[in-house]
């Protein structure tokens, strides 16, 4: 059977370091991933990480591709000041995208990939007074290790992102209130795992508040000792689950890797 091929393809491959390849090639995966898990909204939303070896340089999708088109060939290299540097099929970007991507970017050097999403759970959790709450496990790696950003409306003004970027502070997970939520990590598969623990975070505590019974929360001592446990050294860093993604990517649809 004939592999499955990418409309969108270009010859960047041939212009770029094999570390930059090899980034383009998972920055594409983790695309894939968001559509496959169901995180897409139309052709909004972005993820982007840092170019190896490139001060100030990032990778955005092209504004206007659905996330299944999404490769490693089409993704669009941009630096901090907004400057497009490499459109390989020249649709540009989306100026919300390099908004939030180039705040976190330009703030934060340890985060090398930034992942940000409108799901209907993690809106509607951004909406809530009380924010995300520790009532599941996996909510216990954001407790008191999450920031919170009021609305301004659309992100097209370039001097939100000192706002976002303060807001976000040390950590590597961001609500933004009335919008959506954001995850940023020092790898791909890092930022991604905690988008995921994030987003199923949010999808618990919209079912559990939807039963109309109160909830269970556990005792804050609890819920920083579980939180401790999750953030451990070398315990973020989960490369059997991110091969075990490419592993279903590549078995679904390995057109991500051109």
């Amino acid at each position: 059977m004939p592999e499955p091929r990418t409309a969108f393809q270009s010859d960047v491959k041939a212009r770029c370091s094999e570390l930059e390849w090899q980034t383009r090639v998972e920055l594409a995966a983790c695309y894939r991933l968001i559509a496959h898990y169901g995180w897409i909204d139309l052709i909004y939303n972005h993820v982007s990480a840092r170019v190896p070896g490139e001060q100030d340089c990032f990778l955005l999708n092209a504004y206007g591709l659905r996330y299944p088109e999404v490769c490693a060939s089409n993704l669009i290299k941009i630096d901090l000041n907004g400057r497009i540097l490499d459109d390989p099929i020249g649709w540009g970007i989306n100026q919300a995208g390099f908004v939030v991507h180039s705040a976190v970017h330009a703030a934060r050097h340890d985060a090398f990939c930034v992942i940000h999403t409108h799901t209907e759970a993690g809106v509607a959790v951004s909406a809530m007074p009380q924010g995300l709450l520790p009532h599941s496990q996996q909510a216990m790696w954001f407790h008191e290790r999450i920031g919170y950003h009021d609305y301004e409306g659309v992100a097209l003004d370039e001097s939100e992102r000192i706002r976002l970027a303060a807001n976000l502070g040390p950590h590597n997970a961001l609500i933004l209130r009335n919008h959506g939520l954001l995850t940023a990590g020092d790898s791909i598969p890092a930022a991604f795992q905690l988008m995921y623990f994030l987003e199923s975070s949010c999808r618990s505590q919209v079912a559990a508040m939807s039963c109309g019974q109160p909830l269970v929360l556990p005792p804050a001592e609890v819920c920083e000792r579980a939180a401790r446990q999750f953030h451990r050294p070398g315990r973020e860093a989960n490369v059997r689950y991110w091969d075990a993604m490419l592993r279903m990517l590549d078995a679904e649809d390995s057109s991500y890797r051109r």
